[in-house]
């Protein structure tokens, strides 16, 4: 009886898993490779950018801070025929829905019956607040779909099993990039405030200035204070959002200027969270890192408390306050039942495996892995030991089913095509003519023509997003 693939690999001992992650932005990126990092400790890490609006730049990736044995850029046609040539084990898809829907049916069009196809695993890079539905069924059909609480399992289930589709795929995690130092409050008093911007939220140029003039005012109250305006890119670059409204732009319009114990800072978050007393945000992901930490966060409600901010997600949390009562000294505390539900275990309670056992874990490894202090495994404290085994059964078999999305011709006739065709693909899964150079490489010279073309493109694309846009909607208003 022939021997596949698959079952050829899992017989050599301790050979290092082969993993792919895909992404289309800085922060996805991030939440892809750290997955892959907790779910296969010792792997080979192959990155891929998708091509696009929110591509990253060299220096977003580099505050990101993690790295891959290879890293490229591609399109969705392009990484199928790379997935298909490299026989990858894991497949980390770090996507908008749209995105991840497109690479599912071209992976049932590569494997249409059963075979050794590497395991797709996908979720959410944060606070799940929108979109719910639609997000949820465009990512149905891969093998693994990461909920990062108790609370997100129990949505995404429903959801599946509402539209009546399979909801084994539902496998309960947390967000891969909770970790660093437990807080240790120095006295009573905040000595550094950080104020987590977002590119999207709040929209409008003047809620935006009237947070940034607040954050301002806090400093001018408190001048013992450091009050750091954390920002998630610089002007020009994008993220997983479009920013129409920098607020470096805003900064240089504050009111007699941004005081000297108030400044913009860059760098990777987990490195500000290092020093920080304090994090005020209106409903970034780095409100749950700061109270995996124990750092006191305020969620903002000055702009109110509405499903368009996503702050409501942060009811019965203990953290909704107002820059007025952070200005009088609160220090708001977290929930713990609250926090349990989400996922969000204090570090003084619940250790998280960070940390990869030895390079050359194979499959037989995956459900294993230590805590980053050397405590012994233990299934209740490690939060990815389920996602691991699960894993690590599917590596097992000889061959695996071919992807079964819901969304399908016959559900949503009209809705999948569209989704298909912006990633150039048929209806059927296959890269459109055209959609994936054949043959020999492209010389060095054309290779290097056409990133200029892109970053030229995508220049004139971001230059009309917060330049152009907004002034023609200023005109608009008069």
């Amino acid at each position: 009886m022939p021997v596949s693939n698959r079952s050829a690999q899992r017989s050599a001992p301790r050979s290092p898993l082969r993993v792919a992650v895909l992404a289309d932005s800085d922060t996805r990126w991030k939440w892809g490779a750290l997955t892959a990092r907790r779910l296969a400790p010792g792997h080979r890490l192959t990155g891929h950018l998708l091509r696009g609006r929110a591509t990253p730049t060299a220096r977003q990736l580099g505050e990101v801070g993690v790295r891959a044995d290879r890293l490229t850029e591609v399109t969705c046609a392009e990484f199928l025929a790379d997935i298909e040539r490299e026989r990858y084990d894991v497949v980390v898809l770090a996507l908008v829905g749209g995105a991840v829907q497109a690479v599912l049916h071209g992976v049932r069009a590569l494997w249409p019956d059963p075979a050794a196809r590497p395991v797709i695993v996908t979720g959410y890079v944060g606070v799940v607040y929108e979109k719910l539905a639609d997000g949820l069924l465009l990512r149905h059909g891969a093998d693994l779909v990461l909920a990062n609480s108790r609370h997100d399992a129990q949505r995404f289930r429903a959801v599946y099993e509402g539209v009546g589709a399979d909801a084994g795929c539902v496998t309960e995690t947390v967000l891969p990039f909770l970790g660093g130092a437990a807080y240790e409050p120095a006295g009573s008093r905040a000595t550094t405030v950080v104020f987590a911007v977002q590119p999207s939220v709040p929209e409008s140029r003047a809620d935006r200035a009237y947070l940034l003039e607040r954050a301002a005012g806090h400093a001018r109250l408190h001048p013992d204070r450091e009050v750091l305006v954390k920002l998630r890119s610089r002007p020009g670059e994008h993220t997983t959002h479009l920013e129409e409204q920098p607020y470096q732009r805003l900064a240089a319009k504050v009111p007699g200027g941004l005081p000297a114990n108030c400044r913009l800072a860059y760098g990777n978050m987990g490195e500000v969270l290092d020093g920080a007393d304090l994090l005020v945000t209106v409903s970034s992901t780095a409100a749950l890192e700061s109270l995996h930490r124990g750092i006191p966060t305020a969620v903002l409600t000055d702009l109110g408390i509405r499903e368009a901010l996503g702050n409501h997600h942060f009811l019965g949390s203990g953290c909704l306050a107002s820059w007025d009562q952070l200005d009088a000294g609160l220090l708001p505390q977290g929930d713990p039942e609250w926090l349990a539900a989400q996922g969000v275990a204090p570090l003084a309670t619940t250790p998280l495996a960070t940390t990869p056992r030895a390079a050359g874990a194979g499959a037989a490894d995956v459900a294993e892995a230590a805590d980053p202090a050397g405590a012994a495994d233990d299934e209740d404290a490690d939060v990815f030991a389920a996602a691991r085994a699960r894993l690590a059964a599917l590596l097992e078999l000889p061959g695996l089913p071919p992807v079964a999305p819901y969304y399908t011709l016959t559900t949503a006739p009209r809705y999948l095509p569209g989704i298909l065709a912006r990633h150039h693909l048929a209806a059927d899964g296959t890269p459109l003519p055209g959609a994936a150079r054949e043959g020999a490489e492209p010389s060095r010279l054309r290779r290097r023509l056409r990133s200029h073309l892109r970053d030229a493109a995508r220049g004139l694309y971001r230059h009309g997003v917060q330049r152009v846009a907004p002034l023609i909607r200023r005109m608009g208003e008069l």
